[in-house]
């Protein structure tokens, strides 16, 4: 099922919008097509693709566990020529199978969609408070952004207290900045329920390498650098945590990027014991030269020479030590 074939209601009852996971098929067969008639289509309803007000009452299709998911759609020969924008529709599809997935992460206390920021200059797709005080502004980003223009927002939202947390639409460019900022980069896939992010393979060891201040760049690591080579995971968006941090990597994939973070600080480890137990070594070896006795001077060398002891005739200066000729 592509994403631009995806539809989110709006209740004309409770003016708000209405997504298909937030209830059983039931209740949206009573309200939708058929029934009262107050579930409309969202995007014919704003405007989007359709004259603003057009109410197009919705069908509920697929089945819990088929092999189509379960689904608003139009009802036969009701929908916009060529379907809704398929940006529009992943947009507004994904803040709110974000703001389920963030209520049923244990430590979040409350959840709400389209919130402002305490100085009302930045509005959060999906604003999330946790029971620590941590307060998150989950961004759904269907565009690509300028360098300049995804650092103003993310500052501002730095700059009152909040972790912002960006998960871009597939295929779409992401600006690079957001690494630089020491930011994971997220994706989303709504016909997949599934999410994506990138970790940083490991450096080049270079010359002592294992004296860098951070260690756990020579294994994988999460979130990348700027200029990394990318290994792309994927998990189901139910498997991710929320945290302090903003997003967390499902256990497993926190155990591998552990461990292979664990094996280049080991080897790092045993790098510096070898140069260790090398210069102590060094240090020993001038310890002991600086302890040693002088060495005795050279006897003194008589008035006519140096002479053998044996025959008497003169002796080579390199044959003093034994004081005779070899054959004496």
């Amino acid at each position: 099922m592509q994403d631009d074939l995806l539809v989110v209601g709006f209740d004309l009852e409770t003016r708000r919008e209405v997504h298909i996971a937030e209830g059983p098929p039931e209740r949206w067969k009573r309200l939708g097509y058929g029934g009262t008639g107050q579930l409309v289509c969202f995007y014919c309803f704003h405007g989007f693709e359709a004259p603003a007000g057009t109410r197009v009452p919705l069908v509920t299709r697929g089945r819990l566990g088929g092999k189509v998911r379960r689904h608003f759609a139009h009802p036969p020969g009701q929908a916009p020529a060529g379907g809704h924008g398929p940006e529009t529709v992943w947009h507004i599809t994904t803040k709110h199978l974000l703001a389920a997935w963030a209520r049923s992460r244990p430590g979040a206390d409350c959840v709400r969609l389209e919130q402002w920021t305490e100085e009302h200059d930045r509005r959060a797709d999906v604003e999330v408070l946790l029971r620590d005080g941590t307060k998150i502004a989950l961004e759904a980003q269907r565009k690509l952004m300028t360098d300049d223009g995804w650092r103003a927002r993310h500052r501002d939202y730095a700059r009152q207290g909040v972790v912002d947390v960006w998960f871009w639409r597939p295929r779409v460019h992401f600006p690079h900045v957001v690494l630089d900022e020491g930011l994971p980069v997220w994706f989303y896939s709504v016909s997949k329920r599934e999410a994506a992010t990138s970790l940083g393979r490991p450096h080049t060891r270079a010359h002592q390498w294992w004296q860098a201040p951070d260690l756990s760049v020579f294994g994988l690591h999460h979130p990348p650098c700027a200029l990394d080579e990318l290994e792309r995971v994927t998990m189901p968006l139910a498997a991710l945590g929320l945290g302090p941090g903003g997003a967390v990597l499902p256990e497993h994939l926190r155990k591998r990027v552990l461990d292979s973070q664990g094996e280049a600080q080991e080897e790092a480890k045993q790098r510096k014991d070898g140069e260790a137990r090398y210069a102590r070594a060094v240090r020993e070896a001038r310890d002991r030269a600086a302890r040693a006795p002088a060495p005795l001077p050279p006897p003194p060398v008589p008035a006519g020479g140096l002479r053998c002891e044996v025959c008497r005739r003169p002796l080579d200066p390199l044959l003093v030590k034994n004081l005779r000729h070899l054959l004496c």
